[in-house]
């Protein structure tokens, strides 16, 4: 663990890399980096092989239900294991999880019997398994990492931390189209593979140990109730998940992005790792402004600004016939996105009580 002194010595005046300081938080972003990567390499082979196979964009829409309609389902319970259990064991036996379903992608390249042409359900049982794991992994890492450091550095390290997750879905997507356009499926997920027990590996190295306060402990719909309570008791935390869920809701477009790198701008596998990767390139552009500046004074404005350029990003995206103007318009949603995952993920963790941070 990480020594008091270490963590309780915060500069007086701002240092973007105080964060990066600490140990445990290093280890937590080379996990998240990582995971990250493997993640969006996967998503991009398995969107394009599904669409490939069906040729229908409802089943992309079916992908990501595989895996949304697990992740909210046991959403809440998670949070609440989160803040009872130790969250690293959490995290990483949810980690084990998803290696495992790597791997289970990559032995299905080694037959033609398990997937193809009219039957992807393998797939999307995988998907929801997955699904499952990340529902787990979520809150529990989430909740690690404001463990890591002081409160003073939460700004700061949720800046790093986007970043981080961002430059990771820059190069995650490019590198699946290039993988799988000039190798083969089954290179793509060797790679999504040997990526995701990285992930793992440097997960297991943070630490840290979270102690819950038995005294405290509540029984479980006593304990959601107490986190959907203290939800609706904080009037700018609901605000912010719930303008975070509207704009997730009809910022969807991207989901269908095989259709339009396919259908539209005919860019194959390459091109479609070009556009799943835009948005990510425009957020690291924004994190690392935020990173070395202050906190923003008008969150709140900011906040409600960008959601707003967002959505205009995304209707002009899905009126673009052009493949520049499309990956400049997901660049340039990335870069708003960012302001809002920032500015929400601080307020949530400088307003949420450290026990109930799973929730």
């Amino acid at each position: 663990m990480d020594s008091p002194s270490e963590i309780r010595n915060v500069p007086a005046k701002h240092d973007p890399y105080a964060a990066l300081r600490v140990k445990g938080f290093r280890w937590f972003m080379v996990s998240l980096w990582t995971m990250t990567l493997s993640s969006q390499i996967q998503g991009l082979v398995v969107a394009w092989q599904v669409y490939s196979y069906t040729h229908e964009p409802l089943s992309l829409g079916l992908v990501g239900l595989a895996e949304a309609l697990p992740f909210i389902s046991a959403a809440l319970f998670a949070g609440h294991v989160a803040d009872r259990f130790s969250r690293k064991r959490i995290a990483v036996l949810s980690l084990a999880v998803l290696v495992i379903c790597s791997a289970t992608f990559l032995i299905f390249t080694f037959s033609g019997d398990v997937v193809g042409p009219g039957r992807v359900w393998p797939i999307y049982l995988v998907i929801f398994v997955s699904g499952i794991a990340r529902s787990f992994a979520k809150p529990a890492s989430t909740a690690l990492s404001a463990d890591l450091v002081p409160r003073q550095l939460y700004a700061t390290a949720v800046a790093w931390r986007t970043s981080s997750w961002q430059s990771a879905a820059v190069i995650g997507p490019a590198a699946g189209g290039i993988l799988y356009g000039f190798g083969s499926a089954r290179l793509a997920y060797a790679a999504d593979t040997a990526l995701m027990l990285i992930a793992l590996m440097a997960f297991a190295m943070i630490a840290h140990v979270h102690v819950p306060d038995r005294s405290r402990t509540l029984p479980i719909r006593e304990s959601l109730a107490v986190g959907l309570r203290f939800v609706w008791s904080q009037p700018i935390i609901l605000g912010a998940l719930t303008l975070d869920l509207f704009s997730v809701l009809f910022g969807g477009a991207v989901a269908l992005l095989p259709v339009f790198a396919s259908d539209i701008l005919h860019v194959g596998p390459q091109g479609l790792g070009m556009l799943r990767a835009a948005p990510a390139i425009g957020s690291v552009l924004m994190g690392l402004i935020l990173a070395h500046r202050r906190p923003l004074e008008q969150a709140g404005t900011a906040l409600f600004g960008c959601v707003a350029l967002f959505g205009l990003s995304m209707i002009a995206f899905g009126l673009s016939r052009s493949f520049v103007l499309s990956v400049v318009l997901l660049a340039f949603s990335g870069m708003v996105d960012n302001v809002s995952i920032v500015v929400r993920s601080t307020l949530l963790q400088t307003m949420t009580p450290a026990d109930m941070f799973g929730r």
